[in-house]
């Protein structure tokens, strides 16, 4: 869970970096999508243990 937010958000500065601007969203946005992505992952795989039960 955290490898993923954590390549999120370090492509997300890349981006704010590569692309500089007075509002900086880029790593917000990939931070929250980072998360959004590690939560799928766990609830799936919380659910595919809960059917093997």
């Amino acid at each position: 869970m955290g490898v993923i937010i954590f390549v999120f958000s370090y492509f997300g500065t890349w981006l704010d970096e590569k692309h500089p601007s007075p509002k900086v969203y880029y790593k917000t946005i990939f931070v929250l999508a980072g998360v959004g992505v590690a939560l799928y992952n766990v609830i799936r795989q919380v659910n595919d243990i809960n059917k093997t039960k």
